[in-house]
Order: structure tokens, then C-alpha cells, then sequence
């Protein structure tokens, strides 16, 4: 009875000993992807998270002094006719840009998968544009644009007028092209992954039922691409940000008003170091774009 009653003690022990190891495996298990993401994490709020943190502290304080002035900065910029200008424009090519360049890209990636045996060949093509450095395109835009430039010699040529293409309102167009060649690539590349992410089943289903190219493309590809869709949004509004490079080199810190950017105004604040409004400046951009991103997302987890 005696030894009945240690073999049961003993197998507790050692069931308990099990459970005990069991667990610390799979905490280490769980642990191990944290501790791979740890430098990418740490690396993003050091340089990215706490400087954020800081400008939202700074926007509600003076800049000399760090006297609390509450919404005092974000009204100054609100009645400001410079940020009204930029917030004008940069709307303006987004709503401009944004749907072509969707649209353009898509149209793209369905080609590409119609040309299987010239795909790599294509796509190198229309990737290179992101290869290229900015102050290359610009230089070109130049040698295209600029009075004496190739376009204004072929208007002169054909008895037109010289004028400066990079100081009136086609400024603005020609940013938009730049914008579309540089980033319908990068655009492709995520249509083509959420293109082949759709079972070929489907079509080739919907092939053998009848159905012809523009039925299938909107009633399965476009109901499988709405994850890509969205982020292919996202993506490309954050990237049409970054087009001030381009504005900038070509035209300088006061470019023609028809691209003058939320980017040009956000230099010219640096430059005089008007923090306060940069960061109040800064803080209702993040979060006119925050919401919309927040609200579709949360509308898509409640589906």
C-alpha cells in the first residue's frame, strides 16, 4: 500500500514536471517571433512612435518657452492662407492621382497576366521608373518642359508661342504624370499579388458556364481584389505624399500655386523653425488620414 502510494506521488511529480516543461516550450515558441521582431520594433519607436509622441506634446505648447496654449496653434493654422492653399492642392491631386493610378495599374496587372510568357520582360519594363533617382526624372522634366526645351521648340515649330510649362497651371499635370510613372509598378506588383491570390478555378468555372472576360473580371476578380484594393489605397496616398521631391526640384521652395504642397509649407515652417504650427500642422494631417483608415477597418471587422 505503502509502495502504491509512492509510484502515484512519483507519476504526479513527473506528469507535473512535463506540464511544467510543455508549457516553458511553447511560451519559448511564442516568444521566439517577438524576440526576431524585436530590433525592426524597437528601430520603428525609437524613430518613428516617440518622435510622433513628442510632436502631438509640442503642438499644444509654444515653441519658446513651453508655455500651454491648448488649440491656440491648431487655430493659427487653421486661418492660415498658406495651409489652406497646400490642403487645397495636395486634396487636388489626390483625388486626381489616386483613381488613375488605381484604375492604370490594374488595367496593367490584368495585362500582365494575359502575357504569361513575356511577364518577366514586362515587368522589368514597367518597374524601372522606381530604379530611377529623382534628380534624373527631374532632369529630364527639364529638357522636356523648360522654355527652349524639346516641347516648346515643337509649339514654336508649329507657330505656337514659347511659354514656361513648369510655371503655370500644366505644373500641375506634369506632376501627375511623374506621380503615375513612377509608382504604377509598385502598384502592379500588389494588384498581381492579389490577382493570383483568386483561384483559377473560379474563372476557368465561369469560362466553361459561359461567361466572357468582362463578367468574370467583375464578378470574381473584383470581389476577390477588395483586401488588395484597400491597401492598395492606403499605399498610394501615403506614397503621394513623397511626390514633394519631385515639386521641389523642379520648381524650387515657391513653386507655381497650383503645386504648392502641404510638403512645401511643412519646409518653409522648418525652415523658420515654427514648430508649433509644423506640429499642429502635422498632427491634423495623421489624423485626417488616421480616421478614414481606422473607420474601413473597423467597418470591414464588423462584416
Amino acid at each position: 500500500m505503502r509502495r502504491t502510494r509512492q509510484c502515484c506521488i512519483f507519476r504526479s511529480r513527473k506528469a507535473i514536471n512535463q506540464s511544467s516543461g510543455n508549457r516553458f516550450g511553447i511560451y519559448l515558441r511564442n516568444l521566439r517571433p517577438w524576440l526576431f521582431l524585436a530590433p525592426s520594433l524597437a528601430g520603428t519607436a525609437v524613430f518613428v512612435l516617440i518622435p510622433f509622441v513628442n510632436v502631438v506634446i509640442r503642438s499644444f505648447f509654444q515653441a519658446v518657452g513651453g508655455q500651454f496654449v491648448g488649440m491656440e496653434n491648431f487655430i493659427q493654422v487653421f486661418h492660415s492662407q498658406a495651409f489652406r492653399l497646400a490642403v487645397k492642392n495636395t486634396l487636388h491631386f489626390i483625388l486626381v492621382c489616386i483613381p488613375v493610378l488605381m484604375a492604370f495599374s490594374l488595367w496593367v496587372s490584368i495585362l500582365m497576366t494575359g502575357a504569361a510568357d513575356s511577364r518577366s520582360l514586362y515587368k522589368t519594363t514597367i518597374l524601372l521608373p522606381m530604379a530611377i533617382p529623382v534628380a534624373s526624372v527631374v532632369l529630364l522634366w527639364k529638357l522636356l518642359f523648360y522654355p527652349q526645351g524639346i516641347l516648346d521648340q515643337m509649339v514654336v515649330w508649329a507657330g505656337g508661342s514659347s511659354q514656361d510649362w513648369l510655371n503655370q497651371g500644366s505644373a500641375f499635370y506634369i506632376l501627375v504624370l511623374t506621380y503615375i510613372w513612377k509608382n504604377t509598378g509598385y502598384d502592379m506588383m500588389l494588384w498581381l499579388a492579389g490577382l493570383d491570390g483568386i483561384p483559377k478555378e473560379l474563372f476557368e468555372a465561369a469560362k466553361v458556364d459561359g461567361a466572357g472576360s468582362w463578367q468574370s473580371f467583375f464578378h470574381i476578380a473584383l470581389p476577390g481584389l477588395k483586401s488588395t484594393a484597400f491597401l492598395v489605397l492606403v499605399l498610394s496616398v501615403i506614397n503621394s505624399f513623397k511626390v514633394f521631391r519631385e515639386a521641389y526640384l523642379i520648381s524650387g521652395d515657391y513653386p507655381h500655386e497650383s503645386i504648392y504642397m502641404l510638403q512645401h509649407l511643412f519646409n518653409h515652417w522648418f525652415v523658420s523653425l515654427d514648430i508649433q504650427k509644423m506640429s499642429a500642422a502635422s498632427v491634423m494631417v495623421e489624423v485626417s488620414i488616421m480616421i478614414p483608415v481606422l473607420l474601413w477597418t473597423w467597418k470591414r471587422k464588423k462584416r
